[in-house]
C-alpha cells in the first residue's frame, strides 16, 4: 500500500486545432474525370452450346451462338443456329435483331430471321421478347412470320448451382406453326418439342466443358415427315461440348 499510480503525463506539445486546410486534406474533393467507368458501349460474343453426340454408328453436331453489341437499353444482336447429322446440315438459320430494354430484366426486339435448311431458303420477320422470370429461370418468346405463315418459338432454361464452377441447365425449347409445311418437316400446333439437361464445369467463367443427355420430340404432321424419310419421332442422345463467351 503507500505507492499510488503516477499521474497521466500531460502532453509535451498540446493539439492544434483543426483547420480547414487539415479538413481539405483529408477529405479531398473527388475528380470524377480520374475514375474508371464501363464503356457506354460493349461487344459480346458467346457460343451457348457446341456439342456433339453419335447415334446408330452416325455422329452428329448442333451449335447456337450469339454476338451483341450497344448499350444497356439499346442493343443489336446477331444469333444463328444449326445442326449436322450423317455428314449434313439439316438445319441452320441466322437472325439480326435490334432489342430495347423496357425493363429491369426485360428486353423486347424485332428483326429478321434467314432459314437456309431444311427447305428453299427463306427471310421471315421477328418479333419478341426475352428476360429474366422470377425464380431466375432466362425465358424467350419469339413469333416469325413470313414464306410458310406464322410460327413461333418459345425457349426456357435455368442454372442450379451445386459450387461456384459445377453448374447443372436444364432446358425446353417448343416450336409451334400455324399450318402445316411439308417441304420442311413442321406441322400445325405443337411441332416439335426439346428437353435437355446439361452439366457444365466452368474452368473459367468464359470456358465451361459440359456434358448432357437431350431427349427431342416431333408432334403431328412434323412426326409423320420424319418417320417418312426414315427418322425417328422420339430421340434422346448424349452429348459433350463446350460454352464460351468472350
Amino acid at each position: 500500500m503507500g505507492h499510488c499510480a503516477p499521474a497521466a503525463a500531460m502532453p509535451r506539445e498540446p493539439v492544434p486545432p483543426v483547420t480547414d486546410v487539415d479538413r481539405a486534406a483529408a477529405f479531398p474533393v473527388l475528380a470524377h474525370a480520374g475514375m474508371v467507368h464501363a464503356p457506354a458501349r460493349y461487344t459480346r460474343v458467346t457460343l451457348h452450346r457446341l456439342e456433339g453426340w453419335e447415334d446408330d454408328g452416325q455422329h452428329g453436331a448442333a451449335w447456337d451462338a450469339s454476338a451483341s453489341t450497344g448499350g444497356d437499353i439499346h442493343r443489336l444482336w446477331l444469333r444463328g443456329g444449326g445442326e449436322r447429322a450423317g455428314g449434313r446440315t439439316t438445319a441452320s438459320h441466322v437472325e439480326l435483331q435490334a432489342s430495347r430494354a423496357v425493363a429491369r430484366w426485360w428486353d423486347v426486339f424485332a428483326g429478321m430471321r434467314h432459314d437456309i435448311r431444311p427447305g428453299e431458303p427463306r427471310t421471315r420477320a421477328a418479333l419478341g421478347v426475352r428476360g429474366l422470370a422470377p425464380y431466375m429461370f432466362e425465358v424467350s418468346a419469339t413469333a416469325y412470320l413470313g414464306a410458310g405463315g406464322l410460327s413461333a418459338e418459345l425457349e426456357a432454361e435455368y442454372d442450379l448451382r451445386f459450387t461456384n464452377r459445377l453448374v447443372l441447365q436444364p432446358s425446353l425449347e417448343l416450336e409451334l406453326d400455324a399450318r402445316d409445311d411439308q417441304a420442311r418437316g413442321t406441322g400445325r400446333g405443337l411441332s416439335t418439342a426439346e428437353a435437355g439437361l446439361r452439366l457444365r464445369y466452368e474452368v473459367t467463367r468464359r470456358f465451361a466443358p459440359y456434358v448432357g443427355v437431350v431427349h427431342e420430340r416431333a408432334f403431328g404432321a412434323a412426326a409423320r415427315a420424319r418417320e417418312a424419310v426414315g427418322g425417328h419421332a422420339r430421340e434422346t442422345r448424349v452429348v459433350a461440348g463446350v460454352r464460351i463467351w468472350f
